[in-house]
């Protein structure tokens, strides 16, 4: 995906979040501060999360040519496509889809970069 086309997808997003904001903001005649930042927090929160996985997504689709070498064995690894994987970040829980690489002899599997 190139920049424009990363650009639109996060302004979209932007633009949902925004609207889910309003949302909010209609729903509850006077929230106080403590509310307010409650909803703004939680919506940065998944902002953040929509960040990370373009980044990530966008860096798996560059797979390296040849395949990585198992941290096993030292043999090349296969490439064996596009799988998704949950991972742990700073901003919480992210479903990614990212490069799987096997090697048959250790019958290991992993997703680079790491």
């Amino acid at each position: 995906m190139d920049r424009s086309e990363k650009k639109s997808v996060l302004m979209r997003e932007a633009e949902r979040l925004i609207e889910e904001l309003l949302d909010w903001e209609g729903e509850n005649e006077a929230p106080n501060l403590g509310e307010i930042e409650e909803e703004v927090l939680a919506i940065r929160e998944k902002f953040g999360r929509e960040m990370i996985k373009g980044v990530l997504n966008d860096q798996a689709s560059k797979r390296p040519v040849p395949g990585p070498s198992c941290p096993g064995c030292g043999q090349e690894m296969r490439y064996k496509g596009q799988k998704g994987k949950q991972v742990e970040s700073l901003a919480g829980g992210l479903k990614v889809e990212r490069g799987y690489y096997y090697c048959a002899g250790c019958e290991a599997g992993i997703f680079p970069p790491g």
